[in-house]
């Protein structure tokens, strides 16, 4: 719902909230696809209406086609002016529902004993195949990315007597990371969730998996931004406009 963004999330859902005329939500599946990974399953619940509507239309917002109306209506798509190869699921998960329960629901949808998972709301540079390497090198059920954000406020290094020694526009976290999506996961995880609306992936199911040792975390001390809050959009704008996103890593 995008609580803390009302202004752009108030008539579509936070994943459609658009960076660059197109919504973070196709930038971070542009992101995946780079790396290869091109079978998608969106776990929708408020106004998930808009984002079907949004990959029903995709061939005809991204191309030229004719209408024909009549008892023999039919569409012609000439060309197309895009080059994506996605096969998209679209699940409705529930209004309500907290995280935990979104991935339950998709659960007979997800093919093959591993599958990544991350939010639709943040984006970053990380190197995809470099996390899949790590989380196939263990046997356990999560690998994690942890990020370091940047602070919202710059950093004041002090010395005992109080004298500023050192200061730091926005400068990332140094101690401890923060759970950053971009997630590789086995089938056993799904064993930790319930499909009731109030199942929370990172308050239960994660607290259980780091207390069983099933959880590793692949470290990432690159670009990773959340896009929380509109100062947030407006950040993440200005890197696209400006022609330097560091997660555009595809061409």
């Amino acid at each position: 719902m995008g609580m803390r963004i009302r202004e752009e999330s108030e008539y579509r859902p936070k994943p459609m909230i658009e960076i660059g005329r197109r919504p973070i939500l196709w930038h971070i599946m542009k992101f995946y696809a780079h790396y290869g990974f091109e079978d998608f399953i969106l776990c929708l619940g408020y106004k998930g209406d808009y984002i079907k509507n949004f990959f029903l239309n995709y061939p005809y917002m991204n191309g030229d086609f004719t209408v024909t109306l009549g008892r023999d209506s039919k569409v012609d798509v000439h060309q197309t002016n895009h080059h994506e190869n996605w096969r998209v699921t679209l699940v409705d998960t529930g209004y309500d529902s907290q995280t935990g329960a979104r991935i339950k629901r998709v659960e007979k949808y997800v093919r093959g004993n591993d599958f990544m998972l991350t939010y639709g709301d943040g984006v970053s540079n990380v190197d995809v195949h470099a996390l899949v390497q790590v989380h196939q090198g263990h046997r356990h059920l999560a690998t994690v990315t942890g990020v370091r954000p940047p602070s919202r406020w710059g950093e004041l290094v002090v010395d005992e007597t109080r004298r500023v020694t050192e200061f730091r526009e926005k400068p990332q976290l140094q101690e401890g990371f923060i759970n950053g999506g971009f997630m590789v996961l086995r089938r056993g995880v799904f064993d930790y969730l319930s499909d009731e609306p109030s199942c929370n992936f990172e308050r239960g199911p994660m607290e259980s998996l780091a207390r069983n040792g099933e959880m590793m975390v692949f470290p990432h001390d690159g670009f990773w931004q959340a896009m929380d809050t509109y100062r947030d959009l407006r950040l993440l704008s200005d890197m696209w406009d400006s022609g330097e996103a560091p997660w555009r890593v595809w061409s």
